[in-house]
């Protein structure tokens, strides 16, 4: 079979769109690519197609759950044996799944880039026969992208142990900085970009200043009958936005990484299914999104750089009928984002001091690192070291990126316990502590896992199996977590820290000052571009944006605000 012959035998079409049969045989022809394809512009094909044309399995990384989901659900209709490991699984189900891999005729394994920290992980990966290693939203990998996370830095690791296979990168969006940043942090063995216009034809770009917004998104919902995504700029407003709709018979629900998972996945398929119109969100959203029919995209602030918007921008329109790209502004944001970019790139001083006093406040010793994530409690530490929160986030942000620590923002709505000794251990432990007896005994019969990984528990009904008060049931799981028998993940509606280095004095911690400093200029320079586009009304907005991310050149699109003035 070739390329053409699998398009049509799993996807039902005769032809390849914009780049994609170019990006395929040079994957075949064991060619590491950088694909740079549009939103919307069929990504996922690039990989699917070589992946099923050789043998062995495909590694898929995504940062995203409800992506991964979302394709593997697709290929196994089609018949094609897919899984994927996600933060969501025990200990042994995703070993049974590892294993299906190495033997098991699996074509593709999705994980997150944070899973390759794992060494149980890539003990299994070695022993597997990858095809292609696929790296989704490459733009990651990059300091300078408008979405670093250092976890895919350790996705070359991969390369080290499976050095016959090329890596595909894809992503919708980098300049020509973050392209030879995703090359080099990949090893590719030579440059290999193919990219397809970012022309959208169909998307009209619109900037309006607006001193009432509320007024004009209600004005501008009411001309738009068909699915919207609105972009906030914090959870707090995506509720409060949501709610003016509501109150104003427009259907709508919103969106944030602060909710469970369970709420988002459930507002996201009620969005996704046309059950409710509109969806009002912060940045939390929109990744992995293939909604076809969205007419407009809103943005009620300025965001930080042209990439993001461009991005977001263009979740509008996938069915390439005209669709729209609101962007409502007053000379408050422009103020507002100047002064993010400050509170984004604490000093030194700052980071280190929030660093030794979150030592104190989750009482972590000097050399400890902690196995589970702990709750963190944001307004009571603000409250107690009088520092603002945005300040406490993007100090932790700096420490994430250094990789000290790995702040979780989703709140853990059940409790989890993982037993830290052995099972010789554990009985003469019961033997000398009949006091924790009954509830070891309890855990126990939950399962067998719990001596490999964090099991979910409920301590209402172990308090009610026991006869025990609920109050005395956490106390003793407390109790066994000092002692260092278990790990105890108690439930919360807090974000978690989870410590990825051993605790040090913050007088020690090594950060590169210069780097910093190289970041902040960054985003400064970034934030000017953008201020730059959304004030001028002198040339067309395609070709504005065109000419930042790729250097291409561009009739007038005859759609967007400056071009429809001329007409």
């Amino acid at each position: 079979m070739n390329p053409k012959d699998i398009l049509i035998k799993y996807w039902g079409y005769s032809n390849f769109r914009l780049q994609q049969e170019e990006i395929i045989s040079k994957i075949i022809n064991k060619e590491d690519t950088l694909a740079l394809l549009p939103t919307g512009g069929g990504k996922s094909i690039c990989y699917q197609v070589p992946a099923l044309l050789q043998e062995g399995i495909c590694i898929v990384i995504s940062p995203l759950i409800a992506l991964m989901e979302d394709q593997i659900r697709f290929l196994q209709s089609k018949g094609i044996k897919s899984v994927a490991i996600t933060s969501r699984m025990n200990f042994s189900d995703s070993e049974r799944v590892l294993t299906n891999c190495i033997y098991g005729n699996v074509k593709f394994l999705y994980l997150s880039p944070e899973k390759l920290r794992n060494e149980f992980v890539r003990q299994k990966l070695s022993k597997m026969n990858i095809n292609l290693i696929a790296v989704d939203e490459a733009h990651c990998i990059s300091e300078w992208g408008h979405d670093f996370r250092p976890a895919y830095r350790k996705i070359i690791e991969i390369r080290n142990k499976s050095s016959n296979c090329p890596f595909l990168a894809l992503t919708a969006t980098a300049t020509r900085e973050v392209c030879d940043d995703i090359q080099k942090n990949l090893h590719f063995k030579k440059n290999n970009i193919v990219k397809s216009s970012f022309f959208r034809k169909n998307l009209s770009y619109i900037i309006q200043n607006s001193k009432n917004k509320n007024k004009r998104l209600l004005e501008i919902i009411k001309e738009i009958k068909s699915s919207i995504i609105i972009y906030a700029h914090s959870r707090k407003a995506t509720k409060e936005i949501s709610e003016l709709l509501n109150k104003n018979n427009f259907s709508s629900t919103y969106y944030h990484a602060g909710l469970d998972i369970k709420t988002r996945l459930k507002r996201q398929e009620a969005w996704n299914n046309n059950q409710v119109r509109i969806i009002v969100a912060t940045q939390a959203f929109g990744m992995g999104i293939n909604k076809s029919d969205v007419k407009a995209v809103i943005h009620l602030f300025l965001p930080s750089r042209i990439e993001e918007y461009f991005q977001q921008a263009g979740r509008a329109g996938r069915n390439e009928e005209k669709a729209f790209s609101y962007l409502l502004i007053n000379k408050n944001d422009i103020i507002t984002q100047k002064q993010l970019v400050e509170l984004k790139h604490p000093k030194i001083d700052l980071i280190k001091f929030i660093y030794q006093k979150l030592a104190d406040f989750l009482n972590i010793a000097e050399f400890d690192l902690p196995e589970e994530s702990i709750p963190f409690d944001f307004s009571e530490f603000s409250k107690k070291y009088k520092i603002t929160k945005l300040e406490i986030y993007y100090c932790l942000n700096i420490l994430e990126q250094e990789e000290y620590l790995k702040l979780h923002r989703t709140i853990n709505p059940t409790s989890k316990v993982k037993l830290l000794i052995n099972k010789a251990e554990l009985y003469k432990f019961q033997i000398s502590n009949k006091i924790f007896d009954s509830i070891i005994n309890a855990l126990l019969r939950i399962s067998s896992n719990i001596f490999y990984d964090f099991i979910p528990i409920n301590e209402e009904k172990i308090s009610k199996t026991l006869n025990i008060s609920l109050n005395k049931i956490v106390d003793l799981l407390n109790n066994l977590k000092k002692i260092k028998v278990i790990s105890y993940q108690q439930k919360h509606n807090f974000p978690t820290i989870k410590y990825l280095q051993n605790r040090k004095d913050a007088k020690y911690l090594s950060i590169n000052e210069k780097k910093l400093e190289q970041r902040k200029n960054n985003d400064k320079s970034k934030l000017d571009d953008i201020i730059k586009y959304v004030s001028s009304n002198d040339k067309c907005r395609n070709i504005m944006l065109l000419q930042y991310l790729s250097n291409e050149k561009s009739e007038n699109c005859g759609i967007c605000d400056y071009c429809s003035k001329k007409i």
